[in-house]
């Protein structure tokens, strides 16, 4: 496994203890939607919320921030994703979320950034709400 893939890996291993350790339940990692992927699916319990989570995991932000990283094709890719694993679970979700955790540095020093409700299907104008 190339380093890259193995540094996005274990991104994904913090944002999910991260989100554990927040009472979110980790319902899937790396679920597959045709040539779509979503990072982990989460559920948040208290509000019966599936939570589609992007993960962003860089060594360093000098060209682009790892929140810039997320393209509205990423978006457009993780809301189809989203809405096809709720589908296929047979379960009702009140509420559906797009977050994405953002992950800067190395493995012994590094900062997390998690950013709720970061975009919403169908917002046009000024898609991201932060």
């Amino acid at each position: 496994m190339a380093s890259h893939n193995e540094y996005g890996a274990w991104g994904e291993a913090v944002a999910e203890e991260y989100l554990r350790h927040k009472g979110y339940s980790i319902l899937d990692r790396d679920w597959r939607y045709g040539h779509k992927d979503i990072d982990i699916v989460a559920y948040e319990d208290d509000t019966d919320t599936l939570v589609i989570v992007e993960v962003k995991a860089r060594h360093k932000e000098e060209v682009t921030t790892a929140l810039q990283a997320v393209s509205s094709q990423k978006e457009k890719n993780l809301i189809a994703a989203g809405y096809a694993f709720a589908r296929t679970t047979g379960h009702f979700f009140t509420n559906v979320r797009f977050d994405v955790i953002t992950i800067v540095g190395s493995k012994d020093d590094f900062t997390l950034q998690h950013y709720p409700n970061l975009f919403k299907p169908g917002n046009r104008n000024g898609r991201r709400l932060r």
